[in-house]
């Protein structure tokens, strides 16, 4: 018996992947989407291995391909019948400072993570809003709670916006409508791999991820994950200067 339906957008590595390897534990359908659907082959049968009741449809999936999104959406929901949540987690770390010649990068962060985002978050809210219910989970980060020095300034405004458009939703108060936004502190992924392991405050894919779904299943309208120490350092990010923010990130 499936505890319901599950669509996730960046799944074929990194937090997306774990998430559906988590959700799927929990007795949850899922729908899969990502560029590289290699990777959501291997992951299926990964899944299906542990858990063969379970349903999990791929799609394959580039974000900034606005009809893509609503083809793909509409898709995976005449296939799994309905769709309870949409995880919107797919997302780009590049970047450079402002000046230094390199708008390609920073406009792609920014096409895939708030573009992406906007079409992703349009799409679920054509579905849950002909269902009368769902559940939206936009992934954003800590880097959004102020703005970001040098490389990080583009990733954080992306992620900034994104959690913007699930306030705007919260305000709206759509009937039958949930709306969560997870920041994620630093946990071990395919776009921090690059980063030294001992990095302060970094925790593993598997227990960083256990505390966003556990966030997300209590339906939580905005979770710090992992809630120590991020809880006390996103009350406190908020209010510091930024010249003190600034030596923090």
């Amino acid at each position: 018996m499936s505890k319901g339906t599950i669509l996730i957008t960046g799944a074929s590595a990194g937090l997306g992947a774990e998430m559906a390897r988590q959700f799927a534990a929990l007795g949850y359908d899922l729908g899969l989407c990502a560029r590289r659907t290699g990777r959501l082959e291997e992951l299926r049968g990964e899944i299906l291995s542990a858990h063969p009741d379970r349903r999990v449809e791929l799609r394959a999936l580039d974000v900034t391909d606005d009809g893509a999104v609503f083809t793909v959406f509409a898709d995976l929901a005449a296939a799994l019948g309905t769709v309870d949540r949409v995880i919107v987690n797919a997302g780009l770390g590049k970047g450079a400072a402002l000046g230094k010649g390199r708008y390609d990068a920073n406009r792609q962060t920014a096409m895939t993570n708030f573009v992406g985002a906007l079409a992703q978050s349009e799409a679920a809210m054509e579905i849950f809003r002909a269902q009368g219910r769902g559940h939206l989970v936009l992934v954003s980060s800590m880097s959004a709670l102020r703005g970001m020095r040098r490389s990080m300034t583009v990733y954080a405004a992306t992620k900034a916006g994104v959690a913007a458009i699930a306030e705007g939703l919260r305000a709206e108060r759509v009937p039958g409508l949930d709306v969560s936004v997870v920041y994620p502190g630093y946990i071990r992924s395919e776009m921090n791999e690059h980063v030294e392991q001992r990095t302060r405050f970094m925790v593993d894919t598997e227990p960083g991820v256990r505390s966003m779904v556990a966030a997300i299943e209590r339906r939580r309208v905005r979770a710090y994950v992992p809630a120590w120490p991020w809880a006390p350092i996103g009350f406190a990010m908020k209010r510091l200067p930024l010249s003190v923010v600034r030596r923090l990130t």
